[in-house]
């Protein structure tokens, strides 16, 4: 897979999955969850982030969810979708929680497994992310799982807020459970 997505997505966005498949794996370490399983779903998280929005959205379309206001508007966020799918489908992975970590690294899920939340969490911070500064990720070093993405979540939905983009209402929903807890 790892000759599969260098090959599927221009350079800089392999450099980010390596980098986002590395931070998992050191997340994974730190709130003891298994490290190859972090690696290969950063890893492969982003590889149908290149498609066209035509094929994006039909892969995301054989999952058999709904597409939202917000993914029809814009295709390319249903990368993850795509991406679980090909997994599944094309490549035989079965392992539930890496599917879902790839599938809802986007906007994130309420009740997403542990995975997910180290993926998710892990996309956003990993080292070439302009926001990842060495003060910001120490900041970060002695939070909880939850803690971490619910940071991560609300700084995101901050910026997006400042940029007047939209938000998906599938992370306000994560970030007001998280806000629960």
């Amino acid at each position: 897979l790892d000759r599969y997505v260098s090959a599927m997505v221009h350079k800089a966005r392999y450099e980010h999955s390596l980098r986002t498949a590395q931070t998992a794996e050191t997340l994974c370490r730190r709130y003891g969850l298994p490290c190859k399983r972090g690696y290969f779903a950063g890893l492969t998280h982003d590889m149908c982030k290149d498609m066209s929005d035509e094929k994006i959205a039909a892969l995301a379309r054989e999952d058999g969810k709904a597409i939202t206001e917000l993914e029809a508007k814009k295709p390319s966020l249903l990368h993850g979708r795509a991406a679980a799918l090909m997994l599944r489908r094309d490549f035989g992975v079965t392992d539930k929680d890496i599917l879902q970590a790839v599938a809802v690294h986007t906007f994130g899920e309420e009740g997403m497994c542990a995975l997910s939340k180290v993926v998710y969490a892990a996309d956003k911070i990993e080292p070439g992310r302009p926001q990842a500064t060495k003060a910001y990720l120490a900041s970060l070093e002695h939070l909880s799982l939850d803690e971490l993405v619910e940071k991560v979540l609300a700084d995101g939905i901050a910026y997006l807020k400042k940029k007047g983009c939209t938000v998906a209402p599938e992370s306000e929903k994560l970030l007001r459970s998280l806000n629960r807890r």
